[in-house]
């Protein structure tokens, strides 16, 4: 798909981010996901769709359970909402995409035949599959936004580092790149940005530690054991006002961070872990034309809109 992304007649510009569906093979959980996904686009009939990875599961399952044998059957499917009502779509890979069975890169080269994705490859000097902008117009096809999608890898490619993967150097210094290639007046004159990975940055955890944050935090950040810097970058950059992930499915906490909001999206599938009590969900995001700035909320199972999410200050609390 080839078409341009532009902020409607109102000014306004709306995504829903889906995350962590661990679509496997059709199995009824598959489908509460399916059904859950249907009804959230009804809902909020969005500009554009976001999945920031986990879209399927190809990892190990218990000795009880079947594995994902057919991967491109299962992204088919796990998008086939979202891409048979014909809303645009983007994605990035996480860390269960493509654990057995198919690669990152054959698996992308299945997402680029949908007629309806704006997703790309990305450079293949860059490391990961699927590093890529997608910008973002007025009604008179003017520059208004830009769009940033990382692949956050999957697991460490070294012995003596445990843990998760993270956005490595190559990435940071092209996206870089791409702010100063989509920005060529300088600084104070950039386009508002997002930022879209799956893997949580560390300073997830460090935003929650000390500042004021809404939402809730059930489990650990998940994060890489190291810092690349992509924060950093970004707040050199000096567009980005937001990031979006996903991989830790009890958490929908968002707040700012040196200026720079950092947002969890709500867990949309039931084939993978949760917490009783803690519905499934979709974050949804809105931003407006000439503001550096944007509107979030939740939209859960029940039709249900969460505007409002607990307060979580540091400072009078203990960790939840």
């Amino acid at each position: 798909m080839n078409r341009s992304l532009s902020f409607r007649k109102d000014g306004t510009f709306k995504m829903v981010q889906f995350t962590d569906i661990h679509w496997m093979d059709g199995r009824d959980e598959d489908q509460r996901s399916r059904k859950l996904m249907d009804s959230i686009l009804d809902a909020e009939q969005p500009d554009l769709v976001v999945f920031t990875g986990d879209i399927i599961y190809t990892g190990p399952v218990s000795p009880e359970d079947v594995e994902c044998e057919d991967p491109q059957q299962a992204f088919h499917d796990a998008v086939a909402t979202v891409e048979g009502r014909g809303f645009p779509w983007a994605f990035v890979f996480g860390n269960h995409d493509t654990e057995s069975r198919i690669t990152r890169e054959e698996l992308m080269q299945v997402a680029l035949t949908y007629e309806h994705t704006i997703a790309k490859s990305g450079p293949v000097d860059v490391s990961g599959s699927g590093n890529y902008t997608v910008e973002l117009v007025d009604l008179q096809g003017t520059p208004a936004a830009n769009l940033y999608f990382l692949d956050s890898g999957s697991y460490s490619p070294y012995e003596h580092v445990a843990g998760y993967d993270w956005i490595k150097r190559d990435q940071i210094n092209w996206m870089i790149d791409e702010s100063s290639r989509l920005n060529p007046h300088g600084i104070e004159n950039k386009l508002p940005a997002l930022a879209f990975f799956h893997i949580p940055i560390p300073e997830y955890q460090e935003m929650w530690d000390t500042e004021v944050c809404y939402g809730h935090k059930f489990e650990q950040v998940c994060c890489p054991a190291v810092n690349s810097g992509l924060f950093t970058a970004m707040l050199e950059m000096g567009d980005v006002m937001g990031t979006f992930c996903g991989h830790d499915h009890t958490k929908d906490y968002y707040g700012t961070l040196h200026g720079i909001k950092l947002c969890y999206g709500r867990a949309s599938g039931y084939n993978t872990y949760g917490k009783e009590g803690f519905m499934r969900g979709s974050r949804v995001i809105q931003m407006t034309l000439g503001q550096h700035e944007f509107d979030t909320w939740l939209r859960l199972e029940d039709g249900s809109v969460v505007h409002e999410q607990p307060t979580h200050d540091p400072n009078i609390e203990t960790e939840r």
